[in-house]
């Protein structure tokens, strides 16, 4: 198979369903409890969070504004931004033009709506450009066998993916990702999915998130 068509067949093929503040309860507590303790943690002051399996776009974007909102003022001092791969380029293709339904974009907070989105026309609207160059879109794999990551990150979202591996594959992948934590990281997966707690060194926090202890 060559390689244009190998890419035709996983944009076919990869499941892409999702949507803004999808499964909301880990935003919240990524809001309320991952970045109080990451803006007193982080002394360099760069924040590390990866979206793995970002689909569309939705899940980085949202990360996105919650940061900008969290920070304020302070923003301006950090480095915030976040990076969302995947392994379909049309979706990647699609994410990076940050344009969206606006019914899609109807389900948000009002004043996200104002800050983060310009409206196209009736049926469209786009991110700003201030937000939309805070998500950094990669192709990637999972199942390489290393990642390539120079730095560790603080938090990583993995949310709906791993349920379509088998078992081995999944502890191979929950692994790498252990290992590409700082310490005192999390991983946020799906709530449909969960870690064997005698397979992994992650420990439980609140359903479907888990922390690498310090």
């Amino acid at each position: 198979m060559t390689g244009e068509a190998a890419a035709t067949l996983v944009n076919k093929i990869t499941t892409n369903h999702t949507y803004f503040m999808r499964e909301a309860n880990h935003f919240y507590y990524f809001r309320d409890k991952v970045l109080p303790y990451l803006s007193e943690k982080v002394k360099q002051k760069d924040l590390r969070i990866w979206s793995a399996g970002c689909s569309s776009g939705e899940e980085p974007y949202t990360l996105a504004m919650i940061i900008d909102e969290f920070l304020g003022k302070e923003k301006l001092l950090w480095d915030t931004k976040v990076l969302a791969t995947d392994i379909s380029a049309k979706v990647l293709e699609q994410a990076s033009s940050g344009i969206y339904l606006n019914e899609e974009v109807g389900t948000l907070p009002p004043q996200w709506r104002l800050n983060y989105f310009t409206r196209i026309d009736n049926q469209k609207s786009i991110i700003v450009d201030r937000l939309r160059n805070e998500v950094i879109y990669r192709k990637l794999n999972l199942m390489e066998r290393n990642f390539p990551f120079r730095k560790l990150f603080h938090v990583i979202f993995c949310r709906n993916v791993m349920i379509y591996f088998d078992t081995q594959t999944k502890r191979q992948l929950v692994q790498k990702f252990y290992n590409s934590l700082e310490p005192g990281g999390y991983l946020f997966v799906g709530h449909s999915e969960s870690l064997n707690p005698e397979e992994t060194s992650f420990k439980y926090v609140i359903p479907a998130v888990y922390r690498k202890e310090q």
